[in-house]
Order: structure tokens, then sequence, then C-alpha cells
């Protein structure tokens, strides 16, 4: 008599055996919450949104006409690779970011679609809904910053990881499961080792998981999707050792550094805490940080009690791997930093509150509280999300009428701009950006001078700041105020001429 296999996550119990889906189980929830993170993001996050001063500098790598920013050690061309096919034919900020909505909308798809043979569908709809439910997650869908398809990457790599290890003749799951550390490795280099490493750690520690072609095609992977950063260190930084000192250094020398507090007050909107000091105004928006290891832990024991309990304890173990660097080996915090977490920490999450749901379906009171907790969750994080987009639009029209008002003072192409906010006042000026110290130095003070002898400069400074010296001879003109800033102005160089005004004579 044959046996029929048994699903992934069989549970037990005979009235919870009869409810299982075959391994081709339904996946239409998981395509539904994928396009409506797509729907929420066109409608939230993409109209009227500018560039962030990150985006700023891996769209101008790959914007026909636009001088490149500076771009500096611990940055990865993997983001500028995703959106070069469209900046090829567009500068639309716009056309930006409908086509990274579109896009990341059908990656949360592909890496939900990985799981269907080892999760549940409802497991997948539920993970997938918290995931893209986070006002994180919706706010950086249609932004050209690698970390939400680090955490896509993450979520189809660990897939594939866990079905090739179960059927190492699964030629799709082994190649998916190398295309997913090299995309990682070209997006985040050091993202892709908190990743492999929890995965060959696995590998080698289970018995019957250890297949010398999974720890070859997690290397392989890797080496593939590192290759350009590390070429990249030898042509432009003296070596690797170089570049990986440098990239320590601009992140604040990475070294033991408790940031857990850094992150919980970074949750209500801030898109950089740096330094991180600010004080924990709206604890609201935090409490689903809290209560996400709750439920990741009930996922991991609810687990335990299955036949196949790596479908959860894998992602759960990586996802905690690779938290550790933005938690306990920097001094600042970013929200973006934790997406990848989140997105593998989402599984065990999602399988808790499916077993919760199971429970209260008989019992109105306890659903009726449940629905109230996760509708109060989604305001919370709508809230969080309308402040955010709103001051992206606000930023992006003050360096719309930046931008404006040095067009009239005479900024041309080729022009440069040094001082406060140079990267994207450049940009959007179509100038070039020289900055003459910090992290994005590309030029000295002299030679500033000596390219201001041929060609328009600007030097921006703020509020109380001073221009150096060999600027304060330059023709002062005030400028709208930058955002989070006041009394800004621009010091412009001899060989700045102002617009000629219509209709003036000669």
């Amino acid at each position: 008599m044959t046996q029929t296999p048994a699903p992934v996550l069989r549970l037990r119990g005979p009235s919870q055996a009869r409810t299982q889906r075959p391994a081709t189980r339904d996946f239409r929830w998981p395509a539904v919450v994928a396009a409506v993170y797509t729907i929420v993001q066109l409608a939230l996050a993409v109209p009227g949104t500018g560039l962030g001063w990150d985006e700023t500098v891996y769209v101008s790598q790959v914007t026909p006409g636009a001088d490149a920013a500076f771009f500096s050690a611990p940055r990865a061309r993997g983001i500028t690779l995703l959106i070069a096919p469209l900046t090829a034919f567009t500068s639309s900020v716009e056309a930006l970011r409908v086509y990274l909505a579109l896009l990341s909308g059908a990656g949360l798809f592909l890496a939900l679609w990985v799981w269907k043979r080892l999760l549940p569908a409802s497991v997948l709809a539920v993970a997938g809904a918290l995931f893209a439910g986070l006002w994180i997650t919706v706010f950086y869908g249609p932004q050209a910053m690698p970390n939400l398809w680090v955490a896509l990457g993450a979520l189809f790599t660990v897939g594939c990881f866990l079905r090739a290890a179960r059927d190492p003749s699964d030629g799709t799951a082994l190649i998916g499961l190398g295309a997913g550390v090299a995309f990682v490795a070209l997006m985040r280099p050091t993202d892709a080792f908190w990743l492999a490493a929890p995965l060959a750690a696995v590998a080698l520690c289970v018995r019957v998981w250890r297949h010398p072609v999974l720890l070859l095609v997690l290397a392989a992977g890797a080496a593939v999707g590192c290759a350009p950063w590390v070429v990249e260190a030898y042509v432009s930084y003296d070596g690797l050792l170089a570049r990986l000192r440098r990239a320590s250094e601009i992140q604040g020398h990475l070294g033991p550094h408790f940031a857990v507090d850094d992150q919980v007050r970074s949750l209500d909107g801030r898109s950089l805490c740096r330094p991180c000091d600010v004080p924990w105004k709206r604890p609201v928006t935090a409490l689903w940080w809290f209560v996400l290891p709750l439920f990741v832990a009930g996922g991991c024991a609810a687990a335990m009690r299955t036949r196949r309990p790596s479908g959860i304890l894998v992602p759960a173990l990586t996802g905690l791997s690779l938290a550790v660097p933005y938690l306990l080996l920097i001094d600042y915090a970013a929200p973006r930093f934790l997406l990848p977490a989140y997105a593998l920490l989402a599984l065990p999450a999602a399988l808790c509150l499916t077993r919760i749901a199971a429970y209260a379906r008989p019992r109105p009171l306890v659903a009726v509280a449940l629905a109230l907790l996760l509708a109060g969750h989604l305001a919370i994080q709508y809230s969080v999300l309308d402040g955010a987009v709103s001051r992206n639009r606000a930023n992006r029209l003050a360096f719309d009428r930046i931008a404006a008002e040095l067009h009239l003072q005479g900024m041309r192409p080729p022009c440069a701009i040094s001082g406060a906010e140079a990267i994207r006042i450049a940009f959007f000026t179509g100038c070039a950006s020289r900055r003459t110290g910090g992290h994005d130095g590309s030029i000295t003070p002299a030679g500033l001078v000596a390219l201001a002898r041929d060609r328009p400069v600007a030097f921006v400074v703020t509020g109380e700041s001073r221009p150096p010296s060999y600027a304060r001879g330059w023709r002062l003109t005030r400028l709208p105020d930058l955002p989070g800033h006041h009394n800004s102005r621009a010091y412009l160089a001899p060989t700045v001429r102002p617009a000629a005004t219509p209709g003036a004579g000669p």
C-alpha cells in the first residue's frame, strides 16, 4: 500500500489533518496580497514624491546626461543595474516610481511563490500581508534603494534553499538558490554574508541536508554577486581590505554597538536616525516591534509540533542573522535596514496568527479583539506612512524651487555645486556635485577654486554656517529654504552670470 507524501507542515490532530490541502494548493490569496501591495504603492507612495539623498546618488549613476555623484565605499551597484533599463529612456521620477512599484509587487509575488510547496497558502498570504502592510515596505517599494530588494531576495533564497535541501536533484531550486544569493550580494554584499552564513551552518549541521552541492551553490552565488564590488575595490580603493576599512569608517566604525533603541525611535517615520539622540515622542508607532518577537516565538513553537518545522525555523534563524549587524554593530538606525529581517520573520509570525485565528473563529469576542488589534496596527502604519510621504513631497517642491532659483541666477550645465545638500541640488539643477570633505569628498578646496575659473560654481550654506574663505568674496544669493534648514543661501563664483530677464534690453 503506497502512502501519499505528507504536506510540509502537517498539523497534528484529525480535524486539522482533514483541512490540509495538497502540495499544489491554491495560491490566489498570496497573489492578491502582492497585487494589493502594488496598488497601495501606486496610490499612496508614488504621486508627487521626489528622490531622496541616497536615491539621487544611485540614480545619477545611470541617468544619461547627468553627472554621477560620488559613489562611496559601502555602496553597491545592484540597484543602479535594476533601474538602468528605465533611466536609459527617461529621467522622469514619476516613471521610475511606477516602474519600481510594479517591479516590487512582482518581486513579492515571486518570493512568496517559491514557498508554495513548503508552507500552506494561508500562512504565505498572511506573511505577505504582514510584511507588505508595514509603512516601511510601502514607502520603499517604489524607491531606488537596495534594502527592500535584499528583503525579497532573501525570502526567495531561503525558500529555494529549503526546496533544494529536501531534494538536491531539484535543478530549479538550486538555480534559484544561486541566483538569489547573487542578487542579494549584488545589492548589498555584506547582507549576503549574513544571509548565506546561517544557511551554510544549517546545511552542515543537519545530517540529512549535508549535500556538498548546497554549499557550492551558496559560495558560487555569493562570489558572482560580490564580484563587481570586489573588482571596483581594486580599481578605486587600493584593494578589498582598504574598501572594507573605508566602508566601516563611513558607517561609524563597525563594532559592538547596541542600536536596538535607535531602531525603535526611528519607527515613527524617520528615514535616517544618525545620530539617534532624538526623544521617543510616539511610542505607539513601535508597539508592533515589541509584539513581533512574541509572534515569532509562537510560530516557532507551533512549527516544532509539525513533521517538518524547518519551513519556519530556518527563515526565523536567517531573519535574526540579517538583523544582527543593524542591531548590534552600528551606532545609528534607519527603518529600512531591518526589511530583510522582517520579510523572513513574517513567516513564523504568520503561522502564529493563523493558529490564533483558527482558535478565535468559533469565539466571536476573541475574533473581534484580534480584528481590532490588526485594524489598529494598520491605522498606525498608514498614519506614519502619510507623514513620511508628505515630507518627501515637501522636499521635492523645495528642491524644485531651489533649482529654479539657481537657474535664474545663471547656474547652467556644465556647472558644479558644493556645500549643503550638494548632491540633490546638483542633480535637480543639472550640475555636478563636488564635496570638499566628509564621506563624499571628491575634490580639494584648491580644485574647486580652479574649477570655478572655467565654469559656474555655487557653494550652498544654511543656518549660521559660514562659507569657506575662498567663497566669501563670491556673489551672495538667497535660496528657498532647504528641508529642515533655514537661512539657505548660495555663494556664486564670478563665472556665474544671471540669466537675462525676458524682455530686457541689450
